[in-house]
């Protein structure tokens, strides 16, 4: 099935899309203090001191944190992508239209409420 989202409603679409990237990529940059991951994991694995245990203790949830924005801005890219097909806004599993209201809270959906919540209960 082809997507019923017109042209205004993929521009909304893609300035939402834009606006999540751009938060995310803030994100990634302040949980990994401006450092890239190799040398932000090195950081934690050469630290010495008395507070040494509570900054690794920071430094992974830090990491955690930014592992969980990386996998959401690889949606974000990903959505993107798929906005320039005539398949966005189509469920994944039904082939039915994601409803416009659910792409704006959630502009990277795969599936529409129905099958989402189908997979959730499944999982």
């Amino acid at each position: 099935m082809k997507s019923s989202l017109n042209a205004d409603k993929r521009a909304a679409l893609a300035h939402v899309l834009h606006a999540r990237q751009q938060a995310l990529e803030r994100q990634i940059t302040l949980h990994r203090q401006g450092q890239s991951r190799v040398d932000f994991a090195h950081d934690t694995l050469t630290q010495d001191g008395d507070d040494a245990p509570q900054r690794a203790s920071d430094r992974e949830v830090d990491q955690a944190l930014s592992d969980i924005d990386t996998q959401a801005l690889a949606a974000v890219n990903e959505a993107q992508r798929r906005l320039q097909s005539a398949d966005y806004g189509v469920c994944v599993d039904c082939h039915a239209a994601i409803a416009f209201a659910r792409l704006q809270v959630e502009p990277d959906a795969l599936r529409c409420v129905a099958c989402q919540s189908l997979r959730d209960r499944s999982l």
